[in-house]
Protein backbone atom coordinates (compact mmCIF):
# COMPACT_ATOMS: atom_id res chain seq x y z
CA UNK A 1 0.00 0.00 0.00
CA UNK A 2 2.10 3.47 -1.14
CA UNK A 3 0.17 6.67 0.33
CA UNK A 4 1.35 8.08 -3.21
CA UNK A 5 -1.29 6.40 -5.03
CA UNK A 6 -4.69 7.39 -5.08
CA UNK A 7 -6.64 5.19 -2.48
CA UNK A 8 -10.25 4.48 -2.96
CA UNK A 9 -12.78 4.17 -0.52
CA UNK A 10 -15.87 2.72 -0.06
CA UNK A 11 -18.67 4.46 1.78
CA UNK A 12 -21.75 2.08 3.08
CA UNK A 13 -23.81 4.66 4.34
CA UNK A 14 -28.15 4.69 3.79
CA UNK A 15 -28.09 8.66 5.08
CA UNK A 16 -27.57 10.41 1.58
CA UNK A 17 -26.38 13.63 2.46
CA UNK A 18 -23.93 11.75 5.32
CA UNK A 19 -22.89 9.74 2.71
CA UNK A 20 -22.18 12.66 0.21
CA UNK A 21 -20.53 15.07 2.76
CA UNK A 22 -18.08 12.32 3.46
CA UNK A 23 -17.50 11.39 -0.25
CA UNK A 24 -17.04 15.17 -0.30
CA UNK A 25 -14.23 15.21 1.94
CA UNK A 26 -12.45 12.49 0.90
CA UNK A 27 -12.16 13.71 -2.54
CA UNK A 28 -11.12 16.88 -1.76
CA UNK A 29 -8.40 15.10 0.63
CA UNK A 30 -7.00 13.16 -2.10
CA UNK A 31 -9.25 10.22 -2.27
CA UNK A 32 -11.73 8.18 -4.89
CA UNK A 33 -15.05 7.14 -3.39
CA UNK A 34 -17.53 5.23 -4.18
CA UNK A 35 -21.37 4.91 -2.00
CA UNK A 36 -23.53 2.01 -1.03
CA UNK A 37 -26.72 2.91 0.23
CA UNK A 38 -27.99 -0.95 1.27
CA UNK A 39 -26.53 -3.68 2.40
CA UNK A 40 -27.25 -6.40 -0.13
CA UNK A 41 -24.87 -5.18 -2.39
CA UNK A 42 -21.61 -4.50 -0.65
CA UNK A 43 -20.20 -8.41 -0.36
CA UNK A 44 -20.55 -8.94 -4.40
CA UNK A 45 -19.13 -4.77 -4.69
CA UNK A 46 -16.23 -5.66 -2.69
CA UNK A 47 -15.41 -8.72 -4.33
CA UNK A 48 -15.09 -6.92 -7.66
CA UNK A 49 -13.91 -3.92 -6.70
CA UNK A 50 -11.39 -4.52 -4.20
CA UNK A 51 -11.20 -0.95 -2.32
CA UNK A 52 -8.71 0.30 -0.18
CA UNK A 53 -10.98 1.17 2.64
CA UNK A 54 -14.53 0.78 3.74
CA UNK A 55 -16.75 2.82 5.61
CA UNK A 56 -19.32 0.99 6.98
CA UNK A 57 -22.21 2.03 8.61
CA UNK A 58 -23.56 -0.19 11.48
CA UNK A 59 -27.58 -0.26 10.54
CA UNK A 60 -28.18 -0.46 6.78
CA UNK A 61 -31.25 -1.73 5.04
CA UNK A 62 -30.84 -5.15 3.61
CA UNK A 63 -27.51 -6.61 5.38
CA UNK A 64 -26.37 -4.89 8.65
CA UNK A 65 -23.02 -3.71 9.39
CA UNK A 66 -21.42 -6.33 11.68
CA UNK A 67 -23.00 -9.17 9.19
CA UNK A 68 -21.47 -7.18 6.51
CA UNK A 69 -17.65 -7.05 8.31
CA UNK A 70 -17.67 -11.00 8.58
CA UNK A 71 -18.66 -11.97 5.50
CA UNK A 72 -15.88 -9.20 4.24
CA UNK A 73 -13.45 -10.95 6.51
CA UNK A 74 -13.96 -14.34 5.30
CA UNK A 75 -12.29 -13.29 1.79
CA UNK A 76 -10.58 -9.86 2.56
CA UNK A 77 -8.44 -8.05 4.57
CA UNK A 78 -9.31 -4.71 4.00
CA UNK A 79 -9.46 -2.02 6.47
CA UNK A 80 -12.53 -1.42 8.11
CA UNK A 81 -13.81 1.55 9.83
CA UNK A 82 -17.18 1.03 11.28
CA UNK A 83 -19.72 3.48 12.20
CA UNK A 84 -22.69 3.78 14.43
CA UNK A 85 -25.25 5.56 16.26
CA UNK A 86 -25.22 3.21 18.99
CA UNK A 87 -22.79 4.23 21.53
CA UNK A 88 -22.64 1.50 23.67
CA UNK A 89 -19.35 -0.19 24.63
CA UNK A 90 -20.41 -4.14 23.67
CA UNK A 91 -21.75 -3.05 19.81
CA UNK A 92 -17.88 -1.09 19.84
CA UNK A 93 -16.26 -4.27 20.91
CA UNK A 94 -18.77 -6.64 18.89
CA UNK A 95 -17.20 -4.76 15.82
CA UNK A 96 -14.11 -4.81 16.46
CA UNK A 97 -14.56 -8.73 17.15
CA UNK A 98 -16.29 -9.27 14.08
CA UNK A 99 -12.86 -7.76 12.41
CA UNK A 100 -13.12 -4.18 11.96
CA UNK A 101 -9.93 -1.93 12.32
CA UNK A 102 -11.76 0.94 13.81
CA UNK A 103 -15.02 2.77 14.41
CA UNK A 104 -16.17 6.18 14.89
CA UNK A 105 -19.50 6.88 16.71
CA UNK A 106 -22.03 9.45 14.89
CA UNK A 107 -22.36 12.07 15.07
CA UNK A 108 -18.83 12.99 13.44
CA UNK A 109 -17.07 15.72 12.13
CA UNK A 110 -15.93 14.98 8.34
CA UNK A 111 -12.24 16.13 9.20
CA UNK A 112 -11.99 13.55 12.03
CA UNK A 113 -13.39 11.25 9.84
CA UNK A 114 -10.45 11.95 6.78
CA UNK A 115 -7.91 11.89 9.23
CA UNK A 116 -9.32 8.04 10.65
CA UNK A 117 -9.16 6.94 7.65
CA UNK A 118 -5.69 8.04 7.00
CA UNK A 119 -4.11 6.85 10.33
CA UNK A 120 -5.95 3.92 9.80
CA UNK A 121 -3.57 3.60 5.73
CA UNK A 122 -0.70 5.48 7.57
CA UNK A 123 -0.84 2.92 10.49
CA UNK A 124 -0.04 -0.05 7.29
CA UNK A 125 2.45 1.93 4.81
CA UNK A 126 5.81 1.84 6.87
CA UNK A 127 5.48 -1.76 6.82
CA UNK A 128 4.29 -2.29 3.17
CA UNK A 129 6.66 -3.97 0.06
CA UNK A 130 8.53 -6.07 2.96
CA UNK A 131 8.69 -9.57 4.11
CA UNK A 132 9.98 -9.98 7.42
CA UNK A 133 10.98 -13.27 8.05
CA UNK A 134 12.70 -14.93 11.22
CA UNK A 135 12.08 -17.87 13.51
CA UNK A 136 10.75 -19.70 10.60
CA UNK A 137 7.89 -16.95 10.00
CA UNK A 138 7.06 -14.73 7.28
CA UNK A 139 4.63 -11.95 8.00
CA UNK A 140 3.74 -10.53 4.44
CA UNK A 141 2.79 -6.90 5.20
CA UNK A 142 1.58 -6.25 1.73
CA UNK A 143 -1.46 -8.84 2.04
CA UNK A 144 -1.38 -9.11 5.82
CA UNK A 145 -0.71 -12.48 5.72
CA UNK A 146 1.61 -14.89 8.27
CA UNK A 147 3.34 -17.89 6.67
CA UNK A 148 4.50 -21.06 8.67
CA UNK A 149 5.09 -24.41 7.38
CA UNK A 150 3.91 -24.14 4.05
CA UNK A 151 1.05 -22.85 5.04
CA UNK A 152 -0.78 -19.18 5.59
CA UNK A 153 -2.87 -17.58 7.24
CA UNK A 154 -4.93 -13.67 6.34
CA UNK A 155 -4.97 -11.16 9.33
CA UNK A 156 -6.93 -8.22 9.30
CA UNK A 157 -4.71 -4.85 9.76
CA UNK A 158 -4.88 -4.94 13.29
CA UNK A 159 -4.47 -8.17 14.05
CA UNK A 160 -0.83 -8.00 11.38
CA UNK A 161 -0.30 -4.44 13.00
CA UNK A 162 -0.29 -5.79 16.30
CA UNK A 163 1.74 -9.49 15.82
CA UNK A 164 4.50 -7.39 13.96
CA UNK A 165 4.87 -5.14 17.15
CA UNK A 166 4.97 -8.02 19.21
CA UNK A 167 6.80 -9.93 16.57
CA UNK A 168 9.74 -7.37 16.29
CA UNK A 169 10.81 -7.80 20.21
CA UNK A 170 10.63 -11.49 20.76
CA UNK A 171 10.49 -11.70 24.51
CA UNK A 172 9.43 -8.49 25.47
CA UNK A 173 6.46 -7.86 27.22
CA UNK A 174 4.03 -5.43 26.26
CA UNK A 175 1.33 -3.43 28.30
CA UNK A 176 -1.37 -3.12 27.07
CA UNK A 177 -1.61 0.74 27.73
CA UNK A 178 1.67 0.35 24.86
CA UNK A 179 -0.52 -1.68 22.56
CA UNK A 180 -2.91 0.66 22.52
CA UNK A 181 -1.04 3.83 22.20
CA UNK A 182 1.02 2.07 19.28
CA UNK A 183 -2.70 1.00 17.57
CA UNK A 184 -4.28 4.50 18.54
CA UNK A 185 -2.08 6.85 18.11
CA UNK A 186 -4.75 9.59 18.02
CA UNK A 187 -4.97 9.00 21.59
CA UNK A 188 -9.35 8.64 21.54
CA UNK A 189 -9.98 6.15 24.57
CA UNK A 190 -10.36 2.32 24.10
CA UNK A 191 -10.59 0.24 26.83
CA UNK A 192 -8.15 -2.73 27.36
CA UNK A 193 -10.56 -5.48 26.67
CA UNK A 194 -10.79 -3.77 22.89
CA UNK A 195 -6.53 -5.24 22.47
CA UNK A 196 -7.49 -8.70 24.58
CA UNK A 197 -10.47 -8.93 21.93
CA UNK A 198 -7.44 -8.32 19.02
CA UNK A 199 -5.14 -10.83 20.65
CA UNK A 200 -7.58 -13.33 21.13
CA UNK A 201 -8.70 -13.38 17.64
CA UNK A 202 -4.81 -13.49 16.18
CA UNK A 203 -3.98 -16.12 18.75
CA UNK A 204 -6.93 -18.21 17.16
CA UNK A 205 -5.97 -17.52 13.60
CA UNK A 206 -2.08 -18.40 14.49
CA UNK A 207 -3.38 -21.57 16.14
CA UNK A 208 -5.00 -22.82 12.88
CA UNK A 209 -1.57 -22.08 11.43
CA UNK A 210 0.74 -23.62 13.98
CA UNK A 211 -1.37 -25.87 16.59
CA UNK A 212 1.76 -27.53 18.18
CA UNK A 213 2.92 -23.69 19.26
CA UNK A 214 1.70 -21.14 21.39
CA UNK A 215 3.38 -17.60 19.63
CA UNK A 216 1.38 -14.91 21.89
CA UNK A 217 1.73 -15.25 25.80
CA UNK A 218 -0.06 -13.84 28.36
CA UNK A 219 1.65 -12.16 31.19
CA UNK A 220 -0.27 -11.98 33.97
CA UNK A 221 -0.65 -8.29 35.39
CA UNK A 222 1.15 -7.08 33.09
CA UNK A 223 0.46 -7.86 29.26
CA UNK A 224 1.39 -9.74 26.08
CA UNK A 225 4.82 -10.93 24.77
CA UNK A 226 5.87 -12.72 21.69
CA UNK A 227 7.56 -16.23 21.76
CA UNK A 228 9.61 -17.20 18.44
CA UNK A 229 9.38 -21.06 17.36
CA UNK A 230 12.41 -23.30 18.55
CA UNK A 231 15.25 -23.64 15.98
CA UNK A 232 14.97 -26.32 14.08
CA UNK A 233 18.68 -27.75 12.60
CA UNK A 234 19.80 -26.67 9.17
Amino acid sequence: MIMNDIHHILIVEDEEKLAQLAADYLLNAGFSTDILSEGDAVVAWVKQQSPDLILLDLMLPGRDGLTLCRDIRSFSSVPIIMVTARVEEIDRLLGLEMGADDYMCKPYSPREMVARVKAVLRRLQPQASQTLDTDNISLDADRFRVLAAGREIELTAVEFLLLQTLHRRPGHIFSRSTLMDLMYQDQRIVSDRTIDSHIKKLRRKLHELLPNYELIHSVYGAGYRFEPLPNTPA
